[in-house]
């Protein structure tokens, strides 16, 4: 008997109660500005700014619902270079097709995600697809960079497409919504994206009224995006479509309430401890690896598009 008292008490004592991690700040994105012709996009954050102080995470661009007109001429972004990071673009409504050097590429929609390692040099065009180009329509996506340590900017190019069927949907307790799980782990079911550091993306939709903790690790940085609807954080501060709500790394949970239904993209992932140095297209470590990576792409060796 007081052998199983001793162990229920040592089970009482491992279950600690989750920390919630502190609100720091709400930031709101820049207005909208067009990349190539086709990605009309808020810039959230960038390397510059907040991408310093939210690694492993350089960049997101959000290209809020916009109605394009039916067409002929493809709209989007031709043939460029990265460098020393990874992209990942979720496509929520329309259509984009991506091919690229390293010889990846195809055509995500709706619930998609394209995830492209830039590794040692990559060279890639994203485009609206061929059919959302005739047909127009809604379109609504998000661009994250991706930092990668030192280590990992030698590593070979490569793309991942995760379709919608791919990524695990799970339903959130009480009814409360349901978590996308694109990268990383949620209540024991594992994103389908590879990745250099740890990372988790989710897709977080709340229903109206509902609440929700969400479990981090502590010590990653944590942040999220709304996306549509409106929340209040950890019981505080409301947050609407196109803020993005920063937290501080220390503590293992966040809890949201739903105000109205609501949609965020929440990312959390290790940080990297090294300089960052960008110059457009390229993330190294120092400046000399930039100039490197402009020769690089100058002379040809991140390869080239085959028509």
């Amino acid at each position: 008997m007081d052998v199983m008292i001793e162990n229920l008490k040592s089970e009482s004592e491992n279950k600690k109660e989750p920390i919630m991690k502190k609100l720091l700040r709400i930031h709101q994105s820049s207005g909208m500005h067009w990349v190539g012709d086709g990605f009309p996009v808020r810039s959230v954050f960038d390397y510059n700014g907040l991408g310093r102080e939210l690694s492993p995470f350089l960049m997101l661009d959000y290209a809020a619902p916009y109605q394009f007109a039916p067409g002929n001429e493809r709209r989007g972004v031709g043939a460029h270079p990265h460098k020393g990071f990874e992209t990942v673009t979720v496509a929520y409504q329309g259509e984009l097709e991506h091919r690229d050097s390293s010889g990846g590429g195809g055509k995500i929609g709706a619930g998609d995600v394209q995830w492209m390692t830039a590794g040692n040099g990559i060279v890639h065009e994203e485009f609206h697809s061929a059919d959302f180009t005739r047909t127009g329509g809604p379109f609504q996506m998000v661009q994250l960079w991706v930092n990668l340590r030192a280590q990992d900017k030698g590593a070979k190019p490569g793309y991942q497409t995760l379709l919608k069927a791919q990524i695990p949907n799970v339903p959130l307790p009480q009814d409360a919504g349901t978590v996308r799980v694109i990268a990383g782990e949620f209540d024991g079911h594992k994103g389908p994206a590879k990745t250099f550091t740890p990372i988790n993306l989710w897709d977080v939709n709340l229903r109206a009224g509902k609440s929700a903790e969400l479990p981090l690790p502590d010590g990653h940085t944590t942040a999220f995006l709304v996306l549509s609807g409106k929340v209040t954080i950890n019981g505080d501060r409301e947050a609407g479509e196109g803020d993005l709500a920063i937290f501080a790394r220390s503590g293992d949970s966040i809890t949201v309430k739903a105000n109205t239904d609501a949609k965020l993209l929440l990312m959390g992932g290790e940080p990297i401890a090294e300089p960052i140095v960008g110059y457009g297209p390229f993330v190294m470590n120092s400046r000399t690896e930039i100039q490197q990576a402009f020769e690089d792409y100058q002379l040809g060796r991140m390869g080239e598009l085959v028509s």
